[in-house]
């Protein structure tokens, strides 16, 4: 099992999202997709503990007051391991933004154009739920890379 975070930083003021292209690490399975932030636990790590380290790391932000909007869960989605996600959206950040990641390009994208990214299918369906005001629990279920269904339960 692996535990790990997704956290969309909004710029509100802009209409804008932080975004990273993953196109600079090998054999990377999201290689060619536009995602959120984030990445694994390290041990003894509480979810906001993760959220706010890998943030800094891959962008140079300091993030304040992480807000979890959902749990997302992908069984078998890597070598047969099961994926569990905790899903944040920040508002509150400081810091310079890095030149360079060594995951990929991060770029601030219009939130009306998200979705015309290449992005993983689900995200097409869970990126609304982000603002619904309720948290969420689903599960993607992708078979060789491609979306294959979903689930979920709001709170």
């Amino acid at each position: 099992m692996i535990l790990a975070t997704l956290c969309y930083v909004r710029d509100r003021e802009r209409g804008k999202t932080l975004m990273l292209h993953r196109i600079r690490k090998d054999k990377d399975i999201h290689a060619g997709k536009w995602n959120g932030l984030g990445g694994k636990f390290e041990a003894g790590e509480t979810p906001e503990d993760c959220v706010i380290r890998e943030i800094e790391e891959e962008s140079g932000l300091i993030i304040r007051d992480p807000d979890l909007k959902g749990l997302l869960t992908f069984p078998r989605f890597k070598d047969e391991e099961d994926w569990y996600v905790f899903v944040y959206v920040v508002e509150d950040f400081s810091g310079e933004l890095l030149a360079e990641s060594a995951e990929g390009v991060l770029e601030w994208i219009d939130d009306d154009a998200i979705t015309s990214l290449n992005l993983w299918e689900g995200d097409h369906f869970f990126l609304p739920w982000l603002d619904q005001g309720q948290f969420f629990s689903g599960s993607f279920i992708y078979e060789g890379g491609e979306y294959v269904s979903h689930s979920v339960v709001f709170h």
